[in-house]
């Protein structure tokens, strides 16, 4: 994913909405992802990067429950999004993972950061405090990550 950081982080650091970048590593992006893979019959290993800014995003996004129940600011919660996208782009910049996998978690990041840009745009709307929990939701079930609950299918 390492193609795509500086381009996503200069796009985080000018506070421009914008879609991923379609250029990857190893692969080209479709303009909207694609529809998620089916569940592959093990879940997939995570690599110390992937690790680390999904476990970084899961408590930016617990943290922002307080936001939807009024006991954050606005000011706190686009803290806790910038968090997010810094999250992600460390993601983009340093993990590693096969295509299909990767094209999993791209199917996961692009909307997580679309809502995100969106909650910028607009602190009042706490749906996308929901679409970021989401856009992520699924991914204890491809990837195996001690910071994440299995869920039940």
């Amino acid at each position: 994913m390492n193609r795509a950081a500086p381009t996503l982080a200069m796009l985080l650091a000018l506070g421009l909405s914008a879609p991923v970048p379609a250029q990857h590593s190893h692969h080209a992006q479709p303009a909207e992802p694609a529809a998620p893979a089916p569940m592959p019959g093990q879940r997939w290993p995570v690599d110390a990067a992937l690790e680390d800014g999904m476990g970084r995003i899961h408590v930016a996004l617990d943290e922002l429950r307080h936001y939807e129940m009024g006991h954050m600011d606005a000011t706190m919660a686009l803290d806790r999004v910038g968090l997010i996208e810094q999250a992600a782009a460390d993601i983009f910049a340093k993990c590693k993972l096969p295509e299909d996998r990767d094209a999993v978690l791209h199917h996961m990041l692009v909307p997580l950061l679309a809502a995100a840009q969106a909650l910028k745009a607009h602190p009042d709307d706490m749906a996308q405090v929901q679409a970021m929990r989401d856009a992520v939701a699924d991914y204890p079930r491809y990837f195996t990550d001690p910071g994440w609950a299995t869920p039940a299918h």
